[in-house]
């Protein structure tokens, strides 16, 4: 990296030559083991990551725990990374079908489409002027003509050259005799029999009212015609497509007024702990909370609408009621997903009949993270209490199931080349923050389970299988929902 990188991006400490060991020249290779290195320290807690940092280590079982009910002891193997995420969608798409309601344009931004949207007429409905300028009829010189009705501008002593001309929202005109011109604005309907519109600063008028072109005239030129951009009944997006503004402006154009949209999944969150802190600065063992003002602005950029936020202590039978009683679709905790003393996730679960559908995952960080489909019939995402930890759970679980709620489309995975090597676990997928630039993913430096400085700076997180990734990799690519995909030079 030069030091001139270093100056536009501000996180000279942040960027990560993840994976480079002095003189070892990249990574070994990956039949020969895992990778390790200098900083391999930030991760110490990935081995055996813990939930917070108080309860035990999920491992594997040799007893499954999937059904309904199943006791909070029998652990099933950790789910695949990939696997986990296929089959958070698949849970959500057994969900009986949100019903899809018409709204307001003014109220449909942020929603999916529930039907494809197809044109209710041409675009443009009928042939317009691209230009300010002239309509003109067969060959120049041409003869200026008055346009009835139209409003002047001032005598110039030239007949027609002072009238405003065919204006934008105006009715049909007559059509327009061979060897005369009309002025015309934006927008405006071309009247029949019209060859060009010559640009207002491409043409001149003389004396006698006579219009000249300064240029070549070539037929149909700043001529919009009917049906230029779609035919009526055209499929214009397809269901699934996020309503976003210019969606909106589409849809409007395209003659709508109202859209049959998905309604936005309805989620609670769910802080546990006994040790978080609301506000000031940590003391007495105490900790500030950062995954409360996090997660719920998060969700939302998921397409979600977050019901409440709520904290709860370490009281098996405070979260057992405000899980049971929540009436959202998706119920999402942080923390308590491990076997610790005060890890009430799992047994509040088993009490209330739910089904465990995935109950670990590959991951790190993230590795405790679990996938509960309640009694009601609603969802829960159990996300670790490790902040990055609990971002590599709401991206591995909670996003495609309510991308799947939401009637959102599934976004096609893209991969990336990795421009410095980056450490891998050795049996586990790693999600690693990284910043798009000109040479490749640039992974960054503090991304341990309870770090966030990494992810604050991210534009994403890469993938990387298991035994890591050299330079030159392509890696597949996790975008943040607010940092636009780039070709290089952007660091956030």
């Amino acid at each position: 990296m030069t030091a001139q990188d270093r100056e536009v991006d501000g996180f000279d400490d942040a960027l990560a030559l993840v994976g480079r060991e002095p003189g070892a020249g990249g990574v070994p290779d990956r039949a020969t083991g895992p990778v390790h290195g200098p900083h391999h320290s930030q991760d110490q807690g990935e081995g055996q990551e813990r939930d917070r940092t108080r309860g035990a280590a999920p491992g594997p079982s040799a007893a499954p725990g999937h059904g309904p009910g199943s006791p909070p002891t029998a652990r099933h193997r950790a789910e695949p990374w990939d696997a986990a995420r296929a089959l958070a969608a698949r849970s959500a798409a057994s969900v009986p079908a949100a019903r899809a309601a018409s709204v307001p344009l003014d109220r449909a931004v942020g929603r999916a489409l529930a039907e494809p949207l197809t044109a209710l007429t041409d675009l443009p409905s009928f042939d317009t002027s691209a230009m300010d300028g002239w309509a003109v009829s067969g060959p120049g010189p041409w003869s200026v003509r008055p346009v009835k009705g139209s409003p002047r501008k001032g005598a110039t002593g030239s007949r027609g050259a002072d009238d405003l001309g065919i204006l934008a929202g105006h009715g049909t005109v007559a059509p327009l005799p061979d060897g005369t011109a009309v002025r015309i604005a934006t927008g405006a309907r071309i009247p029949a029999d019209t060859t060009a519109v010559v640009r207002s600063e491409h043409a001149r008028t003389d004396s006698r009212g006579h219009l000249h072109a300064d240029r070549e005239v070539i037929p149909g030129q700043d001529i919009r015609p009917r049906g230029q951009e779609c035919r009526t009944g055209d499929r214009l997006l397809p269901a699934g497509s996020l309503v976003t503004p210019a969606v909106l402006g589409l849809a409007a154009a395209a003659g709508y007024d109202e859209l049959l949209t998905v309604p936005r999944p309805r989620v609670e969150v769910l802080v546990l702990g006994d040790e978080l802190l609301t506000e000031g600065l940590p003391h007495d063992g105490l900790i500030r909370d950062a995954l409360g003002p996090m997660l719920a602005p998060w969700l939302r950029t998921l397409g979600a609408d977050v019901i409440a936020t709520r904290r709860i202590r370490d009281d098996a039978e405070a979260l057992c009621r405000a899980v049971t009683g929540s009436k959202a679709d998706l119920v999402l905790t942080t923390g308590g997903t491990a076997a610790g003393p005060v890890d009430h996730v799992h047994p509040v679960l088993h009490k209330t009949g739910a089904e465990l559908l995935v109950d670990g995952v590959a991951v790190r960080p993230g590795h405790p993270m679990l996938l509960a489909r309640l009694a009601s019939g609603r969802h829960l995402v159990g996300l670790p209490g490790n902040p990055l930890a609990a971002v590599s759970g709401l991206l591995t679980l909670a996003e495609p199931l309510l991308r799947t709620l939401a009637g959102r489309a599934p976004r096609p995975p893209y991969r990336a080349p990795l421009r410095d090597a980056v450490h891998g676990h050795p049996y586990d997928t790693r999600l690693v923050p990284f910043v798009h630039h000109d040479e490749g993913l640039v992974p960054l430096h503090f991304n341990g389970p309870a770090m966030l400085r990494g992810i604050a700076a991210a534009d994403g997180l890469a993938v990387v299988p298991p035994g890591g990734a050299r330079p030159g990799d392509e890696l597949e690519v996790l975008d943040l929902p607010w940092a636009a995909s780039v070709d290089g030079g952007c660091f956030t």
